[in-house]
C-alpha cells in the first residue's frame, strides 16, 4: 500500500505528484503503435473483451455515455452507433497523444456528429452531477493515482440508475494460467514492445502496473466503498481480465 505522499509506478515507489507525468510519458511513447500492440499482445482477444463490456452496458438510443481513458476509441466508436443522433458519447483521456490518435482514427472511420473529445483527469471529471447514463473505463483505472477519488468522481457524474463498467486486467483464477501469464508478461511482452514499438520499458511498466492493480474482490469493495450498488464482476480468460459493473443508487 502507498501513503498519501507516495504511490506505485509499476514496482517503483514514486511521489504521488509525479505519477501522472510518468504515466503520460509511457502513453506518449506508445500512442502511435497502441492498436497494433493491443492486437499482438492479446492475439486480438481484446476485441472480444470490449464487445462483452458493451453488451453488459445496456446502452441504447438517446443515452449519454462517457468513455474514460478512451484511448484510440474502440468503445466510443461502438457506443456512437448505439446511442444514435439523439445521444452523445464523450471520449475522455488524460493523455493528449492518445486523444489525438483516437480523434483521427474515429474521424477517418466516419464516426462523427454525436461524439466529443475531452482531455480530462479521471480524479476530477469536468462534467455536471448526474449527467451520464453510462461510464466505461477500459484498461485505464490501473494507471490512476488515486483510484478511490476517481471512482467517487465517476459516481458523481452518473445519473441515478446509471452504470459504471470497468474493464481491466486482473488476477488469474487458475494457477497454471497465472504462471504462464507471468512468463509472458515479463519475458515476452517487453521484447515485443522493443521490436514493434522500440520501447521495452513502457511495456515492462504495463506488466508491472497490472500486478499492482487491485484484484477482483478488492476492486469490488472499493466500488462499494464510494457508494456504488449491485456491484458484480465477470472474469474473462480465466481472470486475466475482469469486467466490474456497478449502479449509482
Amino acid at each position: 500500500m502507498s501513503d498519501d505522499k507516495t504511490t506505485h509506478f509499476g514496482y517503483r515507489n514514486v511521489d504521488s505528484k509525479e505519477k501522472a507525468g510518468l504515466v503520460a510519458g509511457v502513453f506518449h511513447s506508445v500512442a502511435g503503435k497502441y492498436d497494433l500492440m493491443n492486437d499482438l499482445m492479446s492475439g486480438g482477444v481484446h476485441r472480444l473483451w470490449k464487445r462483452f463490456t458493451i453488451e453488459l452496458s445496456g446502452v441504447r438510443r438517446g443515452n449519454r455515455v462517457l468513455d474514460i481513458a478512451g484511448g484510440t476509441g474502440d468503445l466510443a466508436a461502438k457506443f456512437s452507433r448505439l446511442v444514435g443522433p439523439e445521444g452523445q458519447v464523450i471520449l475522455a483521456d488524460i493523455n493528449s497523444s492518445m486523444l489525438e490518435v483516437g480523434r483521427e482514427k474515429l474521424t477517418d472511420h466516419g464516426v462523427v456528429g454525436n461524439i466529443e473529445y475531452v482531455q480530462a483527469d479521471a480524479e476530477c471529471l469536468p462534467f455536471p452531477d448526474n449527467h451520464f447514463d453510462c461510464i466505461t473505463i477500459a484498461f485505464g483505472l490501473r494507471n490512476v493515482t488515486d483510484k478511490d477519488k476517481a471512482l467517487a468522481s465517476m459516481l458523481r457524474v452518473l445519473k441515478p440508475g446509471g452504470r459504471l463498467l470497468i474493464l481491466e486486467f486482473s488476477k488469474p483464477v487458475n494457477p497454471v494460467v497465472e504462471k504462464l501469464y507471468d512468463r509472458y508478461s515479463f519475458d515476452i511482452l517487453p521484447r515485443m514492445g522493443q521490436l514493434v514499438a522500440n520501447d521495452a520499458d513502457s511495456y515492462r511498466y504495463l506488466a508491472e502496473s497490472i500486478r499492482m492493480h487491485p484484484d477482483q474482490d478488492t476492486l469490488k469493495g472499493m466500488m462499494e466503498g464510494v457508494g456504488f450498488a449491485e456491484v458484480r464482476y465477470h472474469n474473462l480468460t480465466a481472470g486475466v481480465v475482469a469486467v466490474h459493473r456497478g449502479i449509482k443508487p
